[in-house]
C-alpha cells in the first residue's frame, strides 16, 4: 500500500478507486439486539452518523482550519440523528470494529484523496464547458428568452450542483465512501433506483459518444470539401474511438483532459474573429435548415414552431450538463468542503462564455447560425482551423465519455450479471476490448440514424441531463430530509446501533418524514418540500423536452439534406 500513497490522482477514475479500496459495507455488523441475524448492509442512519463524524474529523485534522462559508452552510443544515452531537468524533471513529484488512482499505482510500480545489475547478470546467451550441439556442429562442433561459437554467444548475455537494458531505465518510452518483442514489432511494440511475448514466455516456461522433464527422466532411461520404466520416471517428478506449484507466491519458478547455477557448476566440470577417455559411445553412441565402435577421422573440423552441431549451440543458461525475470529482478531493468554491467559479466562467459567445454569433449570423457554431464561416481555410482544433478536443472528450461509460457498463453488467472476468486481469483485457467495440458501434448506430447533432443534443438533454442536473439532486434531497425527519423520534443512535422507534410499515414514520416533528425547523420543512416541487417540475420539463425533441427530429429529416445512414451531410 505504500506505493499507492505516492500516486497522485489527476482525474476521476471510479474503477481504480473501487479496485484499490473495495467496500466495507458488506460486513457491517448489527448490534441492536443480541441474537438478531447480522444484516448485510448498513442503514441510512449509519451513513449519516459516520458522515457527520467525518466532517468533524476533517476540521480537526487541519492545523490552521478556518470556518469557511461552505462549512457554515453544511453546519446550518446539519444532519444529526437523535442523541448525536457535532462533537462526538475521534480519529479512529471510521475504523472502529473493522478487521485489519478493512482498516487497510479505509486507509488506502484516505491516501487517494489528494486533489485540491484548483484541480476540481479544472475538472468541473472541462466537464461542463461546451459552448458551440449556445448560438443555436439563441437562434431557436431569440435574444430575450435565450438570455433569460441561460441565466435561469444556469442558476438552477448551480443550485442543484450545490445540492449534490451537500448530499455528498452528508453521506460520505472514510468508512462508507461515496464514489459515484449511483452511491448517493442507493443511500437515499434504494438499490432499485441505483440500477435505474446506473443505466441512465450508461445511456447518457453512449449518446454523448454519438453526438461527439456527429460533430467530428461534420468536421471531417467539411475538411474533405464534401468529397467524403458522411456516414464514412462517422465510421472513421468510431474506429478512432475504438482504438482510444483500449486504454482501461483514465490515469493513462488524464493529462490530456486539461488541454481540452484551452482548445475550446482557442476555437471560441478564433471563430469570433473569423465570423466578424466572414459571411455566414449559406451552403451549410441550406443543407441544415433548407433556407436560401439572404439578409441576416435576428429576433428578440423567436417565431419558430413551439417544438423547435423546446429543442433549443433542451440544448441549453445539455450545455449545463456535467453533474454525472461531480461525486467522482469530490471523491478525490483532500477537502470535499472546497468543492463548492471550485464549482462556483467554474459555473460563473461557463455562464459568461455561453452568453457572450451565443449572443455574438447569433448577432452576426442570425437565422443562418449552425448547431456547431464555428462551422458557420464561409471561408474553407477558416473552417479548417476550427475543425482541426475541435477534432483534437473532441477526441479527448469522446475518450473520456467512452471510458466512463464503458466502466459503468462493464462493472454493472459484464461483471455483475454476465459473470465476466475482473477488468484488470488478462481475460478482462480481452473482454474489455470486445466491450469497447460493441459500445462504440452502438454509438455509431445512434449517430448515423439521427445525423442532426442539434436534435440529438436536445434529446440527450431531455432524457438524461435534465434528470442528472435538475430532477435527481432536488428529488434526492427531499428523500434525504424525509428519512432524517423520520428518524427524529428514534432512540439515541450509537455506532452500529440504529434503534428505530417504528418501521416504514407504520404510518407514524411516514408522517414524521413528510411533515416533520417539533423541534424540527420550519425552514427545513419549506426547503424539503420546495425541492420536491422542483423535482416534479424538472421531470415534467423533461417530458416536454422529449416530446419537443422528438418532433424536432422528425422535422429535421424533412428539411435537412442528411438522412439516416446516408452520404449527405447536415452541413
Amino acid at each position: 500500500m505504500a506505493d499507492e500513497k505516492t500516486i497522485p490522482t489527476l482525474a476521476p477514475d471510479k474503477w481504480a478507486l473501487e479496485e484499490q479500496t473495495a467496500r466495507v459495507e458488506t460486513g457491517f455488523p448489527d448490534n441492536r439486539v443480541a441474537g438478531v441475524k447480522t444484516r448485510k448492509r448498513p442503514l441510512f442512519e449509519d451513513y449519516v452518523f459516520y458522515a457527520e463524524a467525518q466532517r468533524l474529523e476533517d476540521r480537526i485534522s487541519e492545523p490552521n482550519f478556518k470556518l469557511g462559508w461552505a462549512d457554515t452552510l453544511q453546519r446550518t443544515f446539519a444532519g444529526l440523528l437523535p442523541g448525536q452531537t457535532t462533537g462526538e468524533s475521534s480519529s479512529n471513529e471510521q475504523t472502529a470494529d473493522l478487521t485489519p484488512e478493512e482498516t487497510e482499505k479505509v486507509n488506502a482510500w484516505r491516501a487517494l484523496r489528494q486533489s485540491t480545489w484548483i484541480g476540481a475547478l479544472w475538472l468541473c470546467t472541462t466537464d461542463i464547458l461546451g459552448p458551440f451550441n449556445a448560438p443555436y439556442a439563441f437562434r431557436q429562442n431569440g435574444y430575450v428568452p435565450g438570455t433569460l433561459l441561460y441565466v435561469f437554467m444556469g442558476a438552477m444548475a448551480f443550485y442543484c450542483g450545490g445540492l449534490l455537494w451537500w448530499l455528498y458531505v452528508k453521506l460520505d465518510s472514510d468508512r462508507f465512501p461515496v464514489k459515484s452518483y449511483s452511491d448517493i442514489t442507493e443511500r437515499v432511494a434504494g438499490r432499485w433506483m441505483r440500477s435505474l440511475v446506473t443505466w441512465l448514466v450508461f445511456i447518457h455516456m453512449i449518446v454523448n459518444v454519438a453526438t461527439t461522433s456527429l460533430s467530428s464527422a461534420q468536421s471531417l466532411y467539411q475538411l474533405s470539401k464534401g468529397h467524403l461520404c458522411f456516414v464514412v466520416s462517422i465510421v472513421i471517428w468510431i474506429i478512432v474511438g475504438c482504438i482510444l478506449n483500449q486504454i482501461r484507466t483514465l490515469k493513462r491519458y488524464s493529462w490530456l483532459a486539461s488541454s481540452a478547455i484551452w482548445l475550446n477557448i482557442l476555437v471560441i476566440l478564433l471563430s469570433v474573429g473569423f465570423i466578424a470577417h466572414s459571411e455566414p455559411n449559406y451552403a451549410s445553412a441550406k443543407a441544415a435548415y433548407d433556407i436560401a441565402a439572404g439578409p441576416v435577421h435576428k429576433q428578440a422573440f423567436a417565431t419558430y414552431p413551439f417544438y423547435e423552441r423546446i429543442n433549443g431549451v433542451m440544448n441549453i440543458v445539455y450545455a449545463y450538463g456535467g453533474a454525472t461525475i461531480f461525486p467522482q470529482i469530490i471523491a478525490e478531493m483532500r477537502r470535499p468542503m472546497d468543492f463548492l468554491k471550485a464549482f462556483s467559479i467554474a459555473q460563473a466562467v461557463i455562464f459568461v462564455i455561453y452568453v457572450f459567445y451565443g449572443l455574438y454569433v447569433y448577432s452576426s449570423q442570425g437565422q443562418f447560425t449552425l448547431a456547431v457554431a464555428y462551422q458557420g464561416v464561409s471561408r474553407y481555410s477558416w473552417q479548417t482551423v476550427g475543425n482541426v482544433l475541435s477534432l483534437i478536443s473532441t477526441i479527448i472528450a469522446g475518450g473520456l465519455y467512452g471510458n466512463i461509460g464503458l466502466k459503468i457498463f462493464y462493472v454493472n453488467v459484464v461483471e455483475r450479471y454476465l459473470r465476466g472476468p475482473p477488468l484488470l486481469t488478462s481475460r478482462g483485457r480481452i473482454c474489455w476490448s470486445v466491450t469497447v467495440i460493441v459500445f462504440w458501434w452502438v454509438g455509431f448506430v445512434i449517430g448515423a440514424a439521427i445525423p442532426q447533432v442539434q436534435t440529438l443534443s436536445g434529446m440527450v438533454g431531455a432524457v438524461t441531463n435534465m434528470q442528472f442536473t435538475y430532477a435527481f439532486p432536488t428529488g434526492f434531497t427531499f428523500l434525504y430530509l424525509v428519512q432524517l425527519d423520520a428518524a427524529s423520534a428514534d432512540n439515541s443512535y450509537r455506532p452500529t446501533s440504529a434503534d428505530r422507534a417504528d418501521t416504514w410499515k407504520s404510518w407514524s414514520r411516514w408522517e414524521r418524514g413528510f411533515f416533520g416533528e417539533a423541534p424540527r425547523s420550519w425552514f427545513l420543512q419549506v426547503f424539503k418540500w420546495a425541492n420536491f416541487i422542483l423535482s416534479l417540475t424538472s421531470l415534467a420539463t423533461a417530458g416536454l423536452g422529449i416530446y419537443g425533441s422528438g418532433l424536432s427530429i422528425h422535422a429535421a429529416f424533412d428539411s435537412s439534406a442528411a438522412s439516416s445512414f446516408g452520404c449527405s451531410a447536415p452541413v
